[in-house]
């Protein structure tokens, strides 16, 4: 996999917005996706609906197409994975592809993966990495399992897409229709839809197809870029990128350096002989045969081996204070060490090897620790008596009442039901843990940190009289030029957008509420007699919304002929 071929930036991104980039690939490869799409599906929609129609089953031929949606969508993906690394296939390419490349897969996704919701996602998996049963059960989980609710919701959502686009087409149809024979329109369709004749069904199955049409390729790019998404946050495809590509800048800087350390190193070969002999104190060299070099070190090897063959004195002393040392030490009881797995056992004492006559009797030890143990402060005991009446300490206890066979009958029922109860509310609980388990990761960021800070008491509340606005002074269009001049850019489109707006209200007769949005502006001037004049205000609209929505000023230029059209159209004194 080429990586530094992609043409897409790479880097972490959550799960909705690889959903967008998928989708923006889908639109920048929109030819190569929809030409290899028509050329297989609508030939494949007209034969088996002309064999739905033979045999009366053109249900069935509209089920078959929804069902081959997998099939189809090997199309828009096989085009978007190529052309992401910069290798965008023909239409010829893609339809040939549709008819052989990821054979092995099309039995699990037409049977039991067909309605996995993780199915746009998986895809990519199956068929773009090729790998067998186990290993891609494996990259399924690992790939799938942060953004499976993000797949299967995207998938319901491109479904409902597909079922309004449907419907929207059914009754784009009956804009045409006049609204005079709409009654008797809708009754027909009404009987005929009750009655499901032969080419309702097909039209049906034409709409849907449009419908899978315009909306499949782009649930399988999405698919795909929750795919790109995934695997660069695993591999970490936008680093080994930002490497591969310092490696390059590298690789082109290393060759000027390579050839400058070759004209040093021969520059150095030609040096006189004389001046590399010479050292730099003006002593003669001393030169000496090639036999003697070689003879002295052997001669020094000989030397150090037999020196180190024999001990020095110290050596010796030393050896000899040891063993007189090692014959008077006593001999220690040895203790035998247990291998790898065996189970311990009771070793005997060592204290009499150790200590010998010496050890003392620790009997009267023993008898001070039972003594003190005795001791009320160390044991205390305390004895509390209470009182009672005589009357009921004299009562005889009461038999037990004898029960009924009707109550008895009772008792079981109420304690079956109160036991069913307790099981209920303990399975209850159990599942309430279990939701508060199972969202731990969703729940318990909120419980970081503690209580937290505690939020700021509100200041004083100021208020203030709101001052009425400044009127338009009379040359608008130098005083805009002015504050434009003096680096006031907002004061300057303010201004301008104010007079544009009360000139529009005024030259249209309108009234505007305070604090109109310009949207009602613009709709204010559809009023104004002249189209030049409802241009103008809404180039004037529009500046005013790039500066104040998205900080984009205009240039000098266009905002000097945009004053200066405004004052033509609007009369302004120059």
């Amino acid at each position: 996999m080429k990586l530094e071929a992609l043409t897409v930036a790479l880097r972490p991104r959550t799960a909705w917005e690889a959903c967008e980039l998928g989708m923006a690939l889908v639109r920048r490869y929109a030819g190569a996706i929809w030409k290899p799409w028509l050329l297989v599906t609508l030939p494949l929609l007209i034969a088996l609906n002309a064999a739905g129609w033979a045999l009366d089953l053109l249900w069935l031929s509209g089920l078959l197409m929804w069902w081959l949606k997998p099939w189809f969508d090997r199309i828009p993906l096989f085009v978007i994975s190529r052309a992401v690394f910069g290798e965008t296939p023909t239409p010829r390419q893609t339809v040939r592809a549709a008819l052989r490349w990821g054979g092995r897969w099309w039995l699990p996704y037409l049977t039991w993966r067909r309605l996995g919701p993780a199915r746009p996602l998986y895809l990519p998996v199956d068929l773009l990495e090729g790998g067998d049963g186990g290993e891609a059960r494996q990259r399924r989980a690992a790939l799938g399992a942060p953004v499976y609710g993000v797949s299967a919701l995207l998938t319901l959502i491109c479904l409902n897409f597909e079922l309004v686009l449907m419907l929207g087409l059914v009754f784009a149809g009956a804009m045409f229709i006049p609204f005079d024979y709409l009654p008797d329109t809708f009754k027909s369709l009404w009987e005929s839809f009750l009655e499901q004749p032969g080419w309702m069904v097909a039209l049906l199955n034409a709409l849907a197809w449009v419908a899978m049409s315009v909306i499949e390729p782009f649930y399988v790019g999405a698919g795909f870029g929750l795919y790109l998404n995934r695997r660069t946050e695993i591999e970490g495809w936008d680093i080994e990128i930002v490497f591969r590509r310092l490696r390059a800048r590298l690789s082109a800087a290393a060759a000027p350096s390579l050839l400058a350390l070759c004209l040093a190193v021969g520059l150095g070969a030609w040096l006189p002989p004389a001046a590399a002999q010479e050292p730099a104190d003006g002593h003669p060299t001393q030169f000496v045969s090639d036999d003697a070099e070689a003879s002295a070190p052997a001669a020094q090897a000989d030397a150090d081996a037999a020196a180190s063959d024999e001990p020095s004195a110290d050596e010796a002393s030393y050896d000899d204070e040891e063993g007189e040392d090692a014959d008077e030490a006593p001999a220690y009881p040895t203790v035998p060490i247990r291998e790898y797995g065996d189970k311990p056992g009771r070793q005997p004492s060592t204290l009499d090897a150790l200590y010998g006559a010496s050890r003392s009797d620790d009997a009267s030890l023993r008898r001070a620790v039972e003594q003190s143990l005795k001791d009320p402060t160390v044991s205390p005991k305390q004895k509390q008596a209470t009182w009672k009446p005589r009357a009921k300490a004299d009562e005889a206890k009461p038999d037990a009442p004898r029960r009924s066979r009707e109550r008895d009958g009772f008792n079981g029922i109420s304690s079956g039901l109160a036991t069913g109860l307790e099981l209920v509310l303990w399975g209850v609980v159990a599942l309430i843990v279990g939701l508060l388990v199972f969202s731990l990761g969703r729940w318990l960021g909120w419980f970081r940190g503690g209580g937290g800070e505690a939020a700021p008491a509100p200041g004083e509340v100021r208020s203030a009289a709101l001052l009425e606005p400044e009127p338009l002074p009379d040359d608008i269009p130098t005083a805009i030029r002015r504050l434009w001049q003096g680096g006031r850019h907002r004061d300057a489109l303010a201004l301008m957008y104010r007079a544009a707006v009360e000139s529009m209200a005024q030259r249209a007769q309108v009234t505007l509420v305070p604090g109109a949005t310009e949207a009602q502006c613009l709709r204010a001037s559809r009023k104004l007699p002249l189209a030049e004049d409802r241009d103008a205000f809404a180039r004037a609209v529009r500046v005013w919304q790039y500066a104040a929505y998205a900080e984009t000023l205009p240039a000098g230029d266009e905002f000097d002929d945009l004053v200066g059209v405004l004052s033509r159209r609007f009369g302004w004194a120059a």
